[in-house]
């Protein structure tokens, strides 16, 4: 055994066996009635056998491999105190299937081990699920501005969210801005019943929920109704002549901006603060012959120092697997119009892939 509490390993021909210091997140690993063995037998190919805290993995070198990575870190997130979800075993194995080729930067510490980014508050640690994730949480904490860009379910708005909740809870901003084009209401807010929070929460619900997730639900209301708010909800129509300074702002469902409403908000950026915009471009709600704000600012935007440009695709969808399937199929009869090529901000110019 490890001395560590890292499991220790003895290779034989074709098998390797795995053994893990602690008996109970051993068992948590392994999942009720081994189904995390069992699913990553599915995706990789390879034959688990647990017997108490020791698992035997049978199959070619490489299956092997791949699976030893993905064990291995899970089990490091168990020993971290967090859970271990049938959704973190899927991420786990994407990330190890994943050519290096597709990933920004190394993601094997010392030892060989498997290092993805992460968003962490005291509430919750999110864990990149798909080597676009990883990508994504490493652009936003080296980028000043951040594009987001891809369907429904791939984590984009999720993780901003949470990276912006992560800056707070450090000090490291003094407030969140959330905002998002109205298109439907025809940014004529002034006709919706109730002040302006309750005119634009039907719109912001997903970036709410996000919030919930990673703060306690009493932070994120007096956050909300603190004078000045901490956490603010402006409608895109409303940003016009403001300078955002120590803040992290959010621009979500950014397709359904216009060329002007996406230059206005790009240049309210401030000292200290951060921009993240994200969204899907195969649905944009624009009235025919309006260029989408989004389309255009990715395409101008390429390749500028600071801007990181981060394009998901169907792979990347970690919502239920036949949302990756309905996404693949409206896409074979609509592809979505092209953004420009993905950038993830390095300095040098370079995507980092």
């Amino acid at each position: 055994m490890a001395n560590d509490g890292r499991p220790a390993t003895k290779v034989m021909d074709r098998q390797m066996e795995l053994a893990f210091d602690d008996n109970q997140l051993a068992i948590m690993l392994f999942g009720e009635f081994d189904q995390n063995l069992a699913l990553v037998e599915k995706r990789l190919g390879v034959h688990a056998v647990a017997h108490g805290n020791v698992v035997t993995l049978s199959g070619s070198g490489e299956q092997i491999a791949q699976a030893k990575r993905v064990l291995e870190a899970l089990y490091d997130r168990l020993l971290e105190g967090h859970d271990v979800l049938q959704g973190d075993v899927e991420g786990a194995i994407r990330m190890t299937e994943a050519p290096d080729s597709q990933l920004s930067l190394p993601t094997m510490d010392e030892s060989n081990r498997m290092q993805f980014a992460r968003v962490a508050t005291r509430k919750k640690s999110i864990v990149a699920r798909t080597p676009r994730q990883d990508d994504y949480i490493r652009a936003m904490d080296r980028s000043e501005l951040v594009f987001g860009i891809g369907p429904a379910g791939t984590g984009k708005t999720y993780l901003a969210v949470a990276f912006a909740a992560a800056l707070l809870e450090r000090g490291d901003v003094e407030r969140i801005i959330l905002s998002r084009p109205a298109v439907e209401a025809g940014e004529r807010l002034g006709f919706l019943p109730g002040d302006m929070r309750e005119k634009v929460d039907p719109y912001l619900r997903p970036l709410y929920d996000a919030l919930y997730d990673m703060m306690p639900g009493d932070k994120v209301e007096k956050a909300l109704i603190a004078q000045p708010p901490v956490i603010e909800v402006a409608p895109l129509a409303f940003m016009r002549g403001r300078t955002l300074s120590n803040a992290v702002i959010i621009l979500d469902e950014a397709q359904n901006s216009t060329s002007m409403q996406m230059k206005m908000f790009l240049t309210r950026l401030g000292e200290n603060s951060k921009m993240i915009v994200t969204g899907d471009p195969s649905q944009v709600d624009l009235r025919p012959g309006e260029v989408s704000g989004l389309a255009e600012a990715t395409t101008l935007l390429h390749g500028i120092e600071s801007v990181g440009i981060v394009e998901f695709t169907s792979v990347d969808v970690v919502r239920h697997a036949l949302v990756q399937r309905i996404v693949e199929a409206y896409d074979r009869v609509r592809p979505a119009p092209s953004q420009g090529r993905p950038h993830t901000g390095r300095e040098d110019g370079s995507n980092g892939r």
